[in-house]
């Protein structure tokens, strides 16, 4: 869908939480490299002029206290006028630099799990890193690893290849949130950070309210894969 195009995660939390959360993403690049964030109240963004983030993703989770309280395609109803919007990289995004070098990718999603890596904490935001997985042939993860270092505004290279114990992760079959891909015969998982990270946190600091994507579901930008190479 819209290939080329940039894809954002989002998470929208109240005003006197802003500074919680790009605190958090400054502390934790990797799986939260911020790409844009709104004015209280505003729906729109830079990356893509005349979007609207209540209505412009597939889908949309509601989250009171930490607890997970609607699913939806449409978030009007929930915006409130203190919610600050933060769009941050998503790893879709150099999926075509990855296709583009020969890598060969498969699914139309990717399977996402939470590790056992705790993210730097600020004084009300903590969690795990969550990270995504891509199966790569195992000559070809040098290429994947250089082609993603280019883009650390999308996640960058990857945080872990090969074992996934080693992350905390007991079955590649069950993952947290996406849908699994098996990793076949002359495979090796990589896993890249991802930006379901502060929906985690969200669950573990439990903020009195916020809005996200719902995973695997993210907001197309205007803006092109290539303004994020560096």
């Amino acid at each position: 869908m819209a290939a080329g195009h940039t894809q954002a995660n989002l998470i929208a939390v109240p005003a006197d939480w802003a500074y919680d959360v790009l605190l958090f993403a400054q502390r934790n690049p990797k799986p939260c490299p911020v790409l844009d964030v709104s004015e209280p109240g505003d729906p729109r963004t830079v990356l893509a002029p005349g979007a609207d983030l209540r209505t412009d993703l597939p889908a949309y989770r509601v989250w009171v206290d930490g607890a997970l309280a609607a699913e939806c395609p449409d978030a009007t109803e929930f915006w409130r006028s203190d919610l600050v919007a933060v769009l941050i990289g998503c790893s879709f995004t150099f999926e075509s630099a990855l296709m583009a070098a020969g890598v060969p990718l498969r699914g139309s999603t990717v399977p996402m799990y939470v590790t056992n890596r705790p993210c730097r904490p600020t004084p009300r935001l903590r969690g795990p890193l969550v990270v995504s997985m891509r199966p790569i042939p195992a000559d070809l993860v040098p290429t994947a690893v250089e082609v993603t270092r280019l883009m650390p505004a999308v996640h960058g290279a990857p945080v872990h290849v090969g074992d996934p114990s080693q992350l905390g992760i007991a079955d590649l079959d069950r993952p947290d949130f996406g849908v699994p891909v098996a990793v076949r015969d002359g495979e090796v998982p990589v896993f890249w950070a991802c930006g379901v990270t502060p929906q985690a946190a969200v669950m573990a600091s439990r903020p009195p309210f916020a809005i996200t994507h719902a995973p695997g579901h993210m907001f197309i930008t205007d803006a092109l894969d290539s303004d994020y190479r560096i």
